[in-house]
């Protein structure tokens, strides 16, 4: 029954370091007005330009229930805006604005401030993270069944 102590799971490692690292941008992501999630969207717009909605949720793993509300409220503060295409009605492309890049040279020191905080040094970060990306890939193409437990 060791395999049940919660201290073996590996599924609660990443819980708690997920929340933990959330956690530590928060204040740092306070002091910019933003959410954790609406820091996320603003990276991809701030390294893509302009993407569409779908674009934006492939890239964030985020559905559109998700996602629409997070769009609105960075609209409603000016650092985006979302633009029906003139060439396909249905596709709506999000775009940062002129506020939203000037809050992108405020957020310039984020990353690094985190990357202080967590003690890490870069090597071991970088292969945290590869580690990370690997094993989301692989658990993402895996279908389990109840009966293989």
């Amino acid at each position: 029954m060791d395999e049940l102590r919660l201290d073996r799971q590996v599924c609660f490692a990443l819980y708690a370091a997920s929340r933990a690292v959330t956690q530590l941008y928060r204040p740092v992501l306070d002091a910019l007005g933003l959410t954790y999630p609406q820091y996320l969207v603003l990276l991809v717009l701030w390294e893509r330009g302009p993407v569409t909605v779908k674009e934006l949720g492939a890239a964030l793993d985020l559905d559109s229930g998700t996602l629409s509300p997070l769009l609105k409220r960075l609209s409603a503060a000016g650092l985006v805006a979302r633009d029906r295409r003139e060439d396909d009605e249905r596709c709506v492309e999000v775009r940062v604005t002129a506020a939203g890049e000037r809050l992108r040279a405020r957020a310039a020191g984020v990353p690094r401030k985190i990357a202080k905080a967590t003690g890490l040094r870069a090597a071991e970060l970088a292969e945290l993270r590869r580690t990370l990306i690997a094993l989301t890939e692989v658990v993402g193409a895996q279908q389990l069944t109840p009966d293989e437990t």
